[in-house]
């Protein structure tokens, strides 16, 4: 090497090091290896495909026998109607609490829910009862969704916990009642399963069914809903697992 290639190479590194650090503290980053870019034509992007989900609650299957999910951990206010039977509530629950979230029914039957606490661990394990109009504030977050289940008749009252941030309300009500058209315009979820055929067309006229799901909802088998939101109508059937039925029984729309 000659004193002038010995002079240039200290040089030639002193300004490889300024780009450098010019690079950092533009937020590049530090220079990796080299390779060639990983490209897609604009013509191709039709043909990509990413295999996405739905996240959520598992309710049942579809018509054609694909999962269904609700989901209820959700970042804003979420609230659910079901007009059926506490059999699919207290799934919903159990499921619920399955995925971590925290699940508080209010109800005025607590006895029909202590098989479940108990089997949960005495509420210790997502799962509280609590009497109408005592559910305390939740604490709801990103890291311990709530799911509150409102069990409290014909005519529940305005709860005190109300739908927020992750924590998502269900009302049930076994029937059509007074309070229904109340509940169901601030629900962005409705499930319904089998009614007569009055509060079918009641139903219809409330909520836009087409003539063929009015005339379905009397004849709807012991653990088929129909759920429905302002666009969209699917019709889900629950099957249980050997455990939830160990522990609930089968599928029934009376209590």
């Amino acid at each position: 090497m000659t004193s002038t290639q010995a002079t240039e190479a200290p040089a030639r590194a002193g300004s490889g090091l300024r780009r450098a650090g010019e690079r950092l503290r533009q937020g590049f980053g530090l220079l990796g290896p080299r390779h060639g870019r990983h490209l897609l034509p604009a013509a191709e992007l039709d043909a990509l495909a990413l295999p996405i989900g739905d996240d959520g609650v598992v309710a049942g299957v579809d018509t054609e026998g694909r999962p269904a999910v609700l989901g209820v951990n959700r970042p804003t206010p979420y609230d659910v109607v079901l007009i059926g039977g506490l059999w699919t509530a207290q799934v919903l629950a159990l499921r619920t609490a399955a995925t971590g979230a925290r699940v508080a029914v209010e109800t005025g039957r607590p006895q029909a829910w202590m098989q479940m606490v108990h089997a949960m661990g005495g509420g210790q394990n997502g799962l509280s009862v609590y009497e109408v109009g005592r559910v305390p504030p939740q604490g709801a977050s990103a890291g311990t969704p709530v799911l509150v289940v409102r069990d409290c008749g014909m005519r529940p009252p305005r709860g005190r916990v109300a739908a927020g941030p992750w924590q998502s309300v269900v009302t049930l009500l076994p029937y059509l009642s007074p309070v229904a058209p109340r509940l169901l315009r601030q629900a962005r979820l409705t499930g319904i399963q089998r009614v007569s055929p009055d509060e079918a067309a009641e139903l219809g006229r409330t909520m836009g069914l087409s003539r063929t799901e009015v005339e379905s909802l009397p004849g709807l088998p012991d653990g088929v809903t129909l759920w429905c939101t302002d666009r969209d109508r699917q019709y889900v059937l629950t099957q249980p697992t050997d455990a939830e039925i160990g522990l609930l029984g089968n599928p029934r729309r009376m209590d």
